[in-house]
């Protein structure tokens, strides 16, 4: 085939679609393929976050230092509006919430449960351990909105992408919230005991 049959082949073979240059031996299956796993992100995300609502009185009990404790009962606060955003992002995008065992924040909050039971209670040592638990959890959040937020972008679901990167934007402040805390206090009178 001469340069120019390959490249004609190659044009044809594409077709555009509401501005978007898809291949027509993928198209719209490789389209619905990543709205799937959007999907399936989404329930996870979703368990992880109710599992999250669960968890954190745990923390706040745990935690002997004030800030530490109202640091986790705010957040508590703002995982329930979370949960509420995910239940919306269902419903725009014509899904009943769901969630789906999300095994990456069971291991995170297990390994939370475990510093409580390995540090004496009333320590700074355990609420500096609670804050590492902490922000373990935050991280895993931060990668799981901001590579959703993306996909939603690729997929088109410009008011779902809005709604995750307010999210997103949320735990990325509570992780340097934690930062904060661990710095100013914390870590210093965890070292001293």
């Amino acid at each position: 085939m001469s340069t120019k049959q390959t490249t004609g082949a190659h044009t044809a073979a594409h077709k555009t679609t509401a501005g978007k240059t898809t291949s027509s031996h993928k198209g719209k299956e490789a389209d619905s393929r990543l709205e799937e796993f959007f999907h399936d992100e989404l329930k996870d995300i979703y368990w992880a976050e109710n599992h999250l609502v669960k968890t954190l009185p745990k923390m706040v009990k745990a935690a002997s230092g004030e800030e530490l404790k109202n640091a986790f009962t705010e957040h508590l606060a703002v995982t329930k509006e979370h949960v509420t955003r995910l239940e919306k992002v269902f419903g725009l995008l014509g899904h009943k919430a769901e969630a789906k065992k999300c095994e990456a924040m069971e291991g995170i909050t297990k390994e939370g449960e475990s510093i409580i039971d390995d540090t004496e209670d009333g320590t700074a040592t355990r609420d500096a351990g609670l804050i590492m638990a902490g922000q373990k959890v935050e991280h895993y959040e931060i990668a799981t909105y901001g590579a959703l937020a993306r996909v939603a972008k690729t997929l088109g679901h410009k008011d779902v992408a809005k709604i995750l990167e307010s999210t997103l934007a949320e735990e990325k402040q509570a992780d340097d919230s934690l930062t904060e805390l661990a710095e100013s206090t914390v870590n210093e009178q965890a070292a001293e005991e």
